[in-house]
């Protein structure tokens, strides 16, 4: 069912869908720098989601507007760099999700 949805690049994102493509933070002693300097925020997400669908699935879960998203993959999966729109907004969503 995922494969079908990420091969489907016109489908709506729903909270289901996009907590299949969001999967956790990935935080690391670098990634707490990247939070304070860069206002970015790391995270693992599924192998097959493009950049547009990882944006969608942010605003969709942690209703956050990213500016811009890094893609690579690592051992541990898929990473996504995501930069925040709003200046304190990596900031603030690790705080929620209990990360600093």
């Amino acid at each position: 069912m995922m494969s079908e949805f990420i091969d489907n690049k016109n489908i709506k994102i729903n909270a289901d869908i996009a907590s299949k493509i969001i999967i956790q933070p990935y935080v690391t002693e670098k990634t707490f720098n990247i939070i304070e300097k860069e206002n970015k925020l790391s995270f693992i997400v599924h192998s097959k989601a493009n950049k547009k669908q990882i944006i969608e699935s942010m605003k969709v879960i942690y209703e956050s507007d990213v500016s811009e998203v890094n893609t690579f993959n690592t051992i541990r999966g898929k990473k996504a760099i995501m930069k925040f729109k709003n200046t304190d907004g990596a900031r603030n969503l690790a705080t929620n999700l209990g990360l600093v």
